[in-house]
């Protein structure tokens, strides 16, 4: 045990982040995915891990770092994009609120890095880094905004994939397919001297895309911080979707966002889903919303509406598998205690207890 005067703030840190250290690493590595399923973990925010039966490993739009961390500047980025959409000046009070899940620099097994889009929450240089040395084998893969971001922090050109809907990949035994993105903030999210007023925005296919991840054990759509779009129609008929991520939160005034409950519900039976799960919800304080709110919208629709989904209310850290958990409706933590009595206990007396 380290003295009182050893103790610094440096190895305060240093011993306490990542809050899980790598505890859900591990278990990533240690699950062997039964055939005719396919494992997912939620690492928060709208950071998710894909592992299938043939042992491919996939990680999406994975963030570790934080919001503000200072008061002090009291206002906004100039020409940031909730400034252009809104007219707002004031600094945003967006606080971290989900503990860091998964150690980056501990990812070893990693077939493909995926980017849903650019903003500054979804893709992360500690991610990257990481990747780039431990990872030797994985690929960068994301549209144009992307790639070019990951090339400009030294990701070489030969381990960039750069794609736009329509396109497709195979990683082991997934294909994964490029869908069109319907994040219309992305538009807004270009050079500060640029003047977008009566202006043509720029090609959304280059700055954002949705994927789907079709697997032996069921189909991942994973719609990023997409806005609701009756697209989500096209993609529902086209493809066969199993599971459909979505980017969930409580919009402040002035400000849309992110996808409400009602969306949530719209966009699920859009798609046709036999799953619908929110994510986003968890991560920034002035976005913060709660799902069951969802699931209250759901129950009370369900029968006039003959909805054929279900939602799932996740927790960040946490493992659903498909199709073992698609009739769950909540996610908790493991609870422990599961050998309880399988030792005599040692107590002064039996009635102890």
């Amino acid at each position: 045990m380290a003295k009182l005067d050893e103790i610094t703030r440096e190895s305060w840190i240093l011993s306490t982040f990542p809050e899980w250290g790598t505890w859900l690493n591990e278990e990533i590595e240690e699950t062997v995915v039964e055939p005719g399923t396919v494992a997912m973990w939620w690492l928060g925010n709208m950071g998710l891990w894909v592992k299938t039966e043939g042992n491919a490993n996939i990680c999406m739009d994975l963030w570790v770092a934080t919001g503000k961390r200072s008061s002090k500047n009291k206002l906004m980025k100039p020409k940031h994009q909730h400034q252009r959409a809104v007219g707002c000046v004031a600094l945003q009070p967006n606080l971290r609120t989900t503990p860091c899940v998964i150690d980056p620099f501990a990812i070893r097994d990693l077939d493909a890095l995926l980017a849903t889009h650019s903003h500054s929450d979804h893709i992360d240089q500690n991610v990257a880094a990481a990747v780039l040395k431990n990872c030797p084998e994985a690929k960068f893969v994301g549209p144009k905004t992307c790639t070019e971001i990951w090339k400009k922090w030294g990701v070489p050109e030969e381990r960039l994939v750069t794609v736009r809907p329509g396109d497709v990949i195979s990683i082991k035994d997934t294909k994964i397919k490029m869908l069109e993105s319907f994040d219309r903030t992305m538009l807004l999210t270009v050079d500060d001297d640029v003047v977008l007023k009566d202006k043509l925005p720029p090609d959304m296919d280059d700055m954002a895309v949705n994927y789907l991840i079709e697997t032996t054990g069921g189909n991942i759509y994973n719609a990023g911080d997409s806005h609701h779009s009756n697209y989500f129609v096209k993609h529902g008929n086209e493809n066969k979707v199993d599971v459909a991520f979505v980017g969930y939160g409580e919009n402040p005034r002035g400000m849309t966002d992110k996808l409400t409950s009602s969306d949530v519900l719209r966009v699920a039976e859009e798609l046709k889903t036999e799953v619908v799960i929110p994510l986003h919800h968890d991560i920034w304080s002035n976005f913060m919303a709660d799902p069951k709110e969802i699931t209250l919208l759901w129950n009370y629709r369900k029968d006039r509406m003959k909805y054929k989904f279900k939602p799932y209310i996740w927790q960040p850290g946490g493992k659903f598998v498909f199709p073992d958990n698609k009739d769950d409706m909540e996610y908790m933590y493991p609870r422990g205690f599961e050998d309880a009595f399988t030792i005599e206990p040692d107590l002064p007396f039996k009635s102890f207890l």
